[in-house]
């Protein structure tokens, strides 16, 4: 067989089983990171994977995405179908090794794929273990094949049921709701905003989202679909759409350099945050790697050197830094790697050191080629960079007041703190509470062994549309910092956040459940993700989440979160019920408080995940920044309050 003929080949004895399978269902979170809700979705992502893996073989421009009526999902592609012929070694179809052995597929073949994404071959036989029931359709050479597992065993062998014109594979799979305890219920917009993700990193490729549990009033279902013709730059103008750019294009290109296909697109805006999201083979890489240590390079050289050469900086009286360099900088780097090399506490880090010089050059060409032909652009770059140097000396004065106040430099806690007297941060828990009345309630209605109680007075700065050092001189941001006990800035990142003397392990966001109670939550939120997002990475921030009813009827009463519940609960009373309306916290008593949303044994906290990072940035920047018709169109459609109180 030639060469040529080789690598175009995709055959059962393109197929490699690694290993076997056995323990995937007893330790599932090894494979799929945990059993809640990331993992439930990323099974879907792993069969997408596949699919995109044949687009980028070359091999694969469609695919099909539907949650069905009872939340199955079922992936559909026109790639060239999953190889059905009988493996030499196994003994079984090509097909059924690939759906049950783990570490199988064509993805350790280079002569099938040169770079993969998913778990690097492991994806679709961990999803078929860990789903209760699974189908598998095989279009290929005219035919139509399929077989079925249940708990990823094969129910039958591979069977040819019919001729087809089309090819691809489609795969349906159910959970299993002995594995995923906490929900079987798929999200339809945490699969939209992962595609949308997909078809920007990929462009030319359309994907669809159908969800068959939602049908409106004209019988129509829910559906979406996706494609990018210009890839990284659409993607920046969709991430940037609620920040008004300063320069008049975005900065983009795609090159291959040392056989490593590089594709970087930036542009910078008037806000004061950086936000740069990294990609290896479509896996977002949040602890980032070499490849952002490439770019960063290739950025601060190239404009350190052309803001030397233009004079603006003699007036200067400092050095400027790297973080000058990016703030107010939107950037997406996307790299493919034939055999990439993950670090890091949650393995999204890339750490092949060959990376870092390709990033590097090619970021360097693509910004000397742009200043040179855009001096008008160049010259507002720099003076943007000279404004965010001269708003670092300032934060780091601002940043010096608030390190002195901590319990780290001996100074006081604040004064609103009541503090607990438990001091292992594990065990601890802090309330930042919305206004006196509140906080005055949840003080007397608190465990004062584990709980502390921080009152803030009213709405906090909008760290979004505020300056650095005008960020650390808000005292009640001061008083944040302070009470949890972190500091920030080193002299190497002045945005590194130092969590050693972190007093809580569990942050808790208590406001009212009314309008003004989310947008205050909305406001800490936003304060945490910009400056101290490592505490949500943790797993460390809560939203409390308080009733909105009590209803009673003589000696009986009973809380309800919704008016699903309201209406249930007065149905179930009868006549004569009486419902009591929560407009605040101040409105309950302490022991209602204290039995309703403070209480471990009968409360619910919602912990803040951040399932896709540039998502959240992009969600963040139009609900806090000035653009009014996206967030009131993204109120009006996520709004859960059906009466909003004057």
């Amino acid at each position: 067989m030639s060469e040529e003929v080789k690598k175009n080949s995709y055959s059962a004895d393109s197929i490699q089983a690694l290993e076997g399978m056995e323990h995937v269902r007893m330790r599932p979170s090894m494979y799929i990171g945990d059993v809640g809700v990331r993992g439930l979705h990323h099974l879907v992502y792993e069969v997408v994977d596949n699919s995109i893996d044949e687009a980028l073989a070359g091999h694969c421009d469609s695919i099909q995405v539907i949650i069905n009526e009872d939340n199955s999902v079922s992936v559909q592609d026109n790639g060239r179908g999953i190889p059905v012929d009988m493996h030499k070694k196994e003994g079984v179809s090509a097909l059924e090794v690939v759906m049950t052995k783990i570490g199988a597929g064509g993805k350790f073949d280079k002569d099938s794929y040169k770079v993969s994404g998913g778990l690097h071959g492991v994806g679709v036989s961990v999803v078929n273990a860990l789903s209760d029931h699974l189908r598998a359709e095989v279009h290929r050479d005219g035919k139509v094949w399929e077989q079925e597992y249940e708990k990823g065993k094969a129910i039958y062998p591979a069977r040819q049921i019919g001729d087809t014109d089309i090819k691809g594979t489609k795969v349906t799979f159910k959970p299993d709701g002995t594995i995923f305890t906490q929900t079987l219920e798929y999200s339809y917009d945490t699969l939209a905003a992962r595609l949308r993700e997909l078809s920007f990193l990929n462009k030319g490729i359309t994907i669809t989202l159908t969800d068959m549990r939602e049908v409106d009033d004209k019988g129509e279902v829910r559906k979406e679909t996706f494609h990018s013709e210009e890839g990284l730059k659409e993607y920046i103008k969709f991430l940037d759409g609620n920040r008004t750019p300063i320069i008049s294009h975005v900065i983009s290109m795609e090159h291959e350099k040392g056989e490593i296909p590089v594709e970087v697109a930036l542009i910078y805006n008037d806000s004061y945050s950086e936000n740069i999201y990294s990609y290896v083979n479509n896996i977002n890489t949040h602890e980032g790697g070499t490849h952002l240590q490439g770019f960063r390079m290739g950025l601060t050289r190239t404009l350190k050197k052309y803001a030397d050469a233009s004079g603006l900086l003699e007036k200067l009286k400092f050095e400027i830094s790297g973080d000058d360099f990016r703030e107010g900088l939107t950037a997406i780097i996307s790299v493919k790697v034939m055999e990439p090399q993950f670090e890091g506490q949650t393995k999204t880090k890339l750490g092949n050191r060959e990376v870092v010089s390709p990033v590097s050059q090619a970021v360097a060409e693509m910004l000397e080629n742009y200043l040179e032909e855009n001096p008008a652009d160049a010259k507002i770059i720099v003076q943007k960079v000279i404004l965010a140097a001269q708003a670092r000396h300032a934060a780091k004065k601002a940043r010096e007041m608030v390190q002195r106040k901590t319990v780290m430099s001996g100074g006081g806690l604040p004064g609103k703190l009541s503090d607990c007297s438990e001091q292992n941060p594990e065990k601890c828990e802090i309330f930042f509470v919305e206004g006196d009345s509140a906080g005055g309630t949840a003080k007397q209605g608190r465990d004062r062994n584990f709980q502390a109680i921080m009152p803030l007075r009213g709405k906090i700065l909008n760290v979004e549309k505020a300056m650095h050092h005008k960020v650390f001189e808000s005292e009640e941001i001061r008083n944040i910092f302070t009470a949890l006990g972190v500091t920030i800035g080193t002299e190497e990142d002045s945005k590194a956040l130092n969590l050693s003397k972190l007093r809580y392990h569990k942050v808790v966001i208590m406001c009212d459940a009314d309008v003004d109670g989310s947008h205050i939550a909305t406001l800490i939120l936003t304060f945490f993700f910009r400056y101290m997002r490592d505490l949500i990475e943790k797993g460390y921030v809560y939203i409390a989440t308080p009733p909105l009813y009590l209803v009673k009827k003589g000696a009986k009463k009973q809380y309800a979160w919704n008016d699903e519940e309201r209406i249930a609960l007065i149905e179930e009373m009868g006549q004569g019920s009486a419902v009591q309306r929560y407009k605040g916290l101040g409105e309950m008593n302490a022991e209602q408080l204290w039995d309703t949303t403070m209480n471990p044994e009968h409360r619910t906290l919602r912990q803040i995940t951040i399932d896709n990072m540039a998502e959240a940035d992009r969600v963040f920047s139009m609900l806090m920044g000035d653009e009014v018709p996206p967030r009131r169109e993204f109120i009006e459609k996520n709004a859960v309050y059906a009466n909003i109180d004057a």
